[in-house]
């Protein structure tokens, strides 16, 4: 599922045609770096594949002061559909991705079961910061959020905050996790 993707025709549909510079200047306003995994330097790219694929079209050139000539882009009947089709599946899309992290931490490496507790703590100290960043970002951005973004963005708060109280849980399992990996060493010799 390319978030991009969902902007660009969005917005299109929603603000009619426009040129690269003033996508980018509404994801900006927009401030959906904040929000969503998009970044505002991925939308050249992906307008020109949604080009390559008949998704979106030029309907005529414009030219502003000394700037080269933009060529002003519109949402095709083909993009409608792929917009209404690309809205729906990720809605229907239910679920968490795996996090790369569980593995190592569901088998830690008996050489490293002394650095566990210390992983931990930093990987805790990393989230913590995290959370204050989003925090800070809730605030920085409020007055620009729909309901549904403010709403949006308390989903991430909610997930931060799960995930700090997974590694607090597997921060306080540390002596029972470390005994279990050494008893099943033990048992393999």
């Amino acid at each position: 599922m390319s978030t991009v993707r969902l902007f660009i025709l969005d917005s299109l549909v929603r603000h009619g045609p426009m040129h690269g510079h003033q996508m980018r200047a509404l994801a900006e306003q927009e401030h959906v770096d904040e929000w969503t995994d998009i970044t505002v330097g991925s939308l050249y790219g992906a307008l020109k594949r949604l080009e390559a694929e008949g998704l979106v079209e030029a309907v005529r050139t414009e030219r502003e002061g000394n700037y080269p000539p933009r060529r002003v882009l519109d949402v095709t009947d083909a993009g409608r559909a792929a917009l209404d089709e690309l809205h729906v599946s990720a809605l229907a899309v239910v679920g968490l991705r795996p996090d790369p992290a569980d593995y190592p931490l569901a088998r830690p490496q008996p050489g490293h079961l002394d650095n566990l507790a210390t992983v931990l703590k930093d990987r805790l100290a990393a989230l913590h910061e995290q959370v204050a960043a989003h925090r800070a970002q809730l605030v920085a951005i409020d007055q620009h959020l729909t309901v549904a973004e403010r709403l949006t963005l308390t989903h991430t708060t909610d997930r931060l905050n799960a995930e700090v109280e997974f590694h607090e849980r597997l921060l306080a399992a540390v002596p029972e996790i470390v005994a279990d990996e050494l008893s099943r060493k033990d048992s393999h010799v």
